[in-house]
């Protein structure tokens, strides 16, 4: 026409624009205004789409669609906080346990116990959801929900072992609410349908469990084919099965509100203080006057041999009247006050009404043939605490579906913690209510079979019992194929990763991703918990992986809190570190308090994954908490190390193992690696090094190699510790730096091994052998010791087996025990365990040997080690004059400080004045040795010998015994 047009989304657009850029995004500038005033459309769009499936779901029923070749355009997500988080939270919460077993655990436990149970459930969910809240606004969380969250933030093998725990828990849940699904049917609906009659009293439980077996896994088998056949099936029902737990809610409090005016009329029948079953009777009366003529009525029949009114019957049913009881008297009948404490009570026990008359006792041998309402199981406040906790569970409905959300990361939070208060509200609210309007007896009867079989809670809903049955019975329809739907979900999620192997083929499934294997592995699961048959001992067991799942978001969010580690920046800012702390102390509370040998049982299983993950995963790096708590745990232990010096009784050699690698980056000597191996067994620390010639920037690929060639080397022989490659213009500056730099704070080497320079005779350079010494002097220069492994290529290998020998050491006495210490060790490895440890020490011809030898065998006795000593026996001639000089003035020193009682740092000075001393004057005699020829005299002499001898045994044996042990190496002199 002519105008000019404006290129802008907003003017002037027309159908030929429908496919620019701008498609699904023009109206965002008023996101905010339709949010707020929505439109009647918007709103039955939203209804009509409301889905309870997870993402990953949803993606598979999309592809289900998507089959012809034109795909459909990618919508973004569109689901605000109400429809895609508060909803599925609120119907995955309610549930069955609310329908069939909160009424007879207020009964049971009283109100006061009953809102103290839901209390601490509440609580628990309440942290945990602040915690998740915490770590799914922290970045997207795709399918997977909880999994994913968790080993994100604690790494695989906790990942692995809770999503799990997660997947097995929502497995056992899809089993409770197929049981809860039949037990409706049968109970309530159709009870003529049950397979399985009871012909005498005592066998109904029997029968009931039997029929809950068979219709069970019908049932199961129905859903799994429906769920396998298209969730978009399951999808479509969503909404008839939320509106059918919102009415149920709803008719409940209708129902109590109608009490106050109009209490509906479901009399109990009474025989004394029993409860009875009414079902087989039609009134609650012995005789009744028909014609003037007194008859016996159904109920007499129950109790007596016969009809007849001078019939034998039972002694109770004689001395005892028949009363109706109001089962509903109201809201202001004040009822409450009578349900406000505990009846538990042992399997078999009479649900009876203490306000009630009653002459004579029970007789449990009679009384189990009679028609009385008994307790099927034996209650006690723990176990219903495992009963309960399910039905605060699905609290992760919403985090599990954050990609369909359109802010997940302010959705998620406010969804998930209102639907918590929201439920948490309906609970106490229950609570109190059913104690306020029903009568104790009523409550305790968990089938309701005092009112005609009956459904306890329907009884008090308005307008009919059959609005919370059918509603009921859809919801615990829907919540079963829910958990048929995400549990192999979340199984195939756990196998893509790779984490677990022997799960790789549960990853695949049909064409378009639906997980066909870990359906039927769920069904497999799920069908052990339907022939358990008991929703009382299926709760449990659910309760505990649940239980276990949320004591680790928990951990995670308070691991990720105390770390602060710099991606830890949560949208939601409402949390803190103790209260996640207190979450998980809350959740391993109700594990033991559920059933302690249930808990072990689900940590045992955790900790089996765990361990499995740890040793044969895949590894996967993800920037988890737990490694960072590695290197804070690590930081902190390093610098209480350097806090104090080592004590002797922790003294071990850390070894800095010095290696020589050959043209090829080879190691010239890997048996100097099996003997670490075998010194060390993999405690303490090794520092494996290594020297290579030249500058860094040229030799840097090289030093990459040769790293990798010794640790390739170090795993083969089983070598834990690290690896340093130092690239020096010469091979001595070198080890020098290595002796000098190697470890970290107080995790430093104390020793150092290196192999005997094998070719230094033949070697034509001087530097072989001239670094060997010097690398000597360094070491003792360092104040470290020094180990020297000579001809180390004939050392057995790890694989090798000692089956006899010897380890021999030659003992001098002034190393301080080192020597001791060595064959110790070696004789830990199993290589070395069969040899024997022999102990050669030195004495001159006039020496007394035999008491020398006795003197080192306690010595060795106090050590706590086992060895042969033998004593030696040498001329003067041949032995050092240093060795026993050393030993002489050691002893001495020893003596004096002890009888001059000095303080320790005044005991330290006086030693270092006397080895200053001792050293001053060796210095001399080996200046005078050198000026002249004359010969080195002995400076220990018969003389001095006696004299010293005599002195020593005045001594205690004890106190010499002592003083060797105290005796300190003199590294300088080594």
């Amino acid at each position: 026409d002519g105008v000019p047009k404006e290129n802008s989304p907003f003017i002037n657009n027309t159908d030929n624009d429908k496919g620019n850029s701008y498609d699904g995004t023009n109206m965002a500038l008023f996101e905010e205004e339709m949010d707020s005033n929505p439109m009647v459309s918007s709103l039955l769009n939203k209804l009509a789409n409301y889905t309870n499936l997870t993402q990953g779901a949803q993606e598979h029923e999309e592809a289900d669609d998507d089959e012809g070749p034109k795909k459909k355009a990618v919508k973004s997500p569109q689901m605000g906080t109400f429809m895609g988080v508060y909803l599925p939270c609120l119907q995955n919460i309610l549930g069955v346990i609310l329908f069939l077993r909160l009424t007879w655990i207020v009964g049971t436990a009283g109100i006061l116990e009953s809102l103290a149970i839901v209390c601490l459930c509440c609580s628990c969910t309440m942290l945990t959801a602040i915690s998740m809240s915490a770590i799914a606004t922290n970045g997207v969380v795709p399918a997977g929900g909880s999994y994913y969250m968790i080993s994100r933030s604690l790494g695989p093998e906790f990942g692995g072992a809770v999503g799990l725990c997660f997947y097995l828990g929502t497995t056992f849940a899809g089993s409770m609410y197929i049981l809860g699904t039949i037990e409706i049917l049968l109970t309530y609906i159709v009870p003529r349908a049950a397979i399985f009659v009871a012909e005498k009293k005592e066998d109904e439980v029997d029968a009931l469990l039997n029929n809950m077996r068979v219709y069970g896994t019908c049932c199961l088998a129905l859903m799994a084919v429906v769920v396998f056949v298209g969730v978009k099936y399951v999808n479509k029902l969503a909404l008839v099965f939320l509106a059918c737990v919102i009415l149920s809610i709803l008719a409940i409090y209708a129902g109590v509100i109608k009490t106050i005016f109009e209490p509906p009329d479901f009399p109990v029948c009474m025989l004394g203080n029993r409860t009875l079953q009414n079902s087989n009777f039609d009134r609650c009366l012995k005789t009744e006057v028909i014609d003037n003529v007194t008859v016996t009525t159904k109920l007499w029949k129950l109790f007596c041999d016969g009809p007849e009114l001078n019939a034998t019957c039972n002694d109770y049913f004689f001395n005892n009247n028949v009363t109706k009881v109001q089962g509903i008297p109201g809201l202001t009948s004040g009822v409450i006050s009578e349900n406000m404490w505990s009846e538990y009570g042992p399997l078999g026990m009479l649900v009876e009404n203490k306000k009630l008359s009653s002459v004579g006792g029970s007789d449990p041998a009679q009384d189990i043939y009679l028609p009385y309402v008994v307790n099927d199981i034996t209650t006690f406040f723990t176990l219903l605490v495992g009963i309960y906790f399910p039905s605060v569970t699905g609290i992760m409905a919403g985090s599990n579906r954050s990609g369909d959300l359109r802010d997940a990361q302010k959705s998620i939070p406010i969804g998930t913690i209102l639907a918590i208060a929201t439920t948490s509200i309906i609970y106490v609210t229950c609570v109190v209510l059913f104690g306020a309007c029903i009568e104790g007896v009523l409550l305790r009867d968990k089938f309701g079979d005092s009112v005609k079989g009956n459904l306890v809670i329907g009884t008090l809903s308005w307008p009919s019992p059959w609005v919370i049955v059918i509603g009921s019975f859809f919801s615990c329809c829907g919540a079963g194929l829910q958990s048929l739907t995400g549990a192999p979900r979340l199984l195939q999620a756990i196998a893509r990763d790779g984490i677990v192997p022997f799960l790789q083929v549960f990853g695949h499934g049909k064409a378009n991703g639906e997980p066909t294997w870990a359906l039927l592995l769920t069904a497999g699961i799920c069908e052990i918990g339907i022939l358990i048959a008991s929703l009382d001992a299926v709760a449990p067991i659910l309760s505990m992986f649940f239980l276990m799942c949320y004591l680790f978001v928990n951990l995670a969010c308070a691991v990720q809190t105390l770390l602060r580690t710099p991606n830890w920046r949560p949208r939601f800012k409402y949390y803190h570190w103790a209260l996640s702390f207190l979450g998980m102390s809350l959740c391993l509370a109700l594990m033991f308090i559920s059933s302690w040998y249930y808990a072990i049982v689900a940590m045992v299983i955790a900790g089996c994954i765990y361990k499995y993950i740890e040793y044969r995963g895949a590894e996967k790096e993800w920037g988890d908490g737990i490694r960072g708590l590695s290197l804070n745990a690590a930081r902190y232990a390093l610098i209480r190390l350097e806090e104090a010096p080592p004590h002797t009784k922790n003294w071990r050699p850390q070894l800095l193992v010095l290696l020589n690698l050959d043209s090829d980056q080879g190691i010239k000597h890997p048996r100097l690696l099996s003997l670490t191996t075998q010194l060390k067994a993999g405690k303490g620390l090794t520092i494996v090094g290594n020297v290579l010639e030249g500058t860094y920037l040229t030799k840097e690929a090289e030093a990459k190699r040769a790293e990798q060639n010794i640790k390739s080397s170090m795993s083969a022989e089983r070598t834990k510790g690290f690896c340093h490659v130092v690239v020096s213009s010469n091979l001595r500056d070198g080890f020098s730096h290595l002796i000098q730099s190697a470890g970290l704070g107080g995790m430093k080497h104390n020793t150092v091994l290196m192999a005997w320079p094998g070719t230094w005779r033949q070697s034509n350079d001087p530097q072989s052998w001239r670094n060997f010494i010097e690398t000597v002097r360094e070491t003792t220069a360092a104040h470290q010791a020094l180990l020297v492994a000579k001809n180390v290529d004939s050392f057995p290998t790890n694989q090798d087996r000692l089956g006899e020998g010897t380890i021999d050491v030659w003992w001098v006495v002034h190393d301080g025990g080192m020597l001791m210490l060595l064959p110790f060790l070696l004789r830990q490895h199993k290589v070395w365990r069969k040899c024997k440890m022999r102990i050669f020490t030195v004495a001159q011809m006039d020496d007394n040997s035999i008491q020398m030898k006795k003197d080192l065998q306690m010595f060795l006795y106090h050590l706590r080690l086992d060895a042969e000593v033998e004593v030696v026996e040498m001329h003067d001639n041949d032995i050092s004059a240093f060795t026993y000089e050393k030993t002489l003035v050691m002893e001495q020193r020893s003596q004096m400080l002890k009888q001059m009682q000095l303080s320790r740092t005044e005991r330290e000075r006086e030693a270092q004045l006397i080895h200053d001393r001792n050293t001053a004057s060796h210095a001399t005699i080996n200046d005078k040795a050198d000026t002249g020829p004359e010969r080195v005299h002995m400076t220990w002499t018969k003389d001095k010998l006696f004299t010293e001898r005599n002195r020593n045994r005045e001594c205690n044996a004890t106190v010499a015994v002592r003083d060797l042990f105290n005796m300190k190496p003199e590294w300088e002199s080594l």
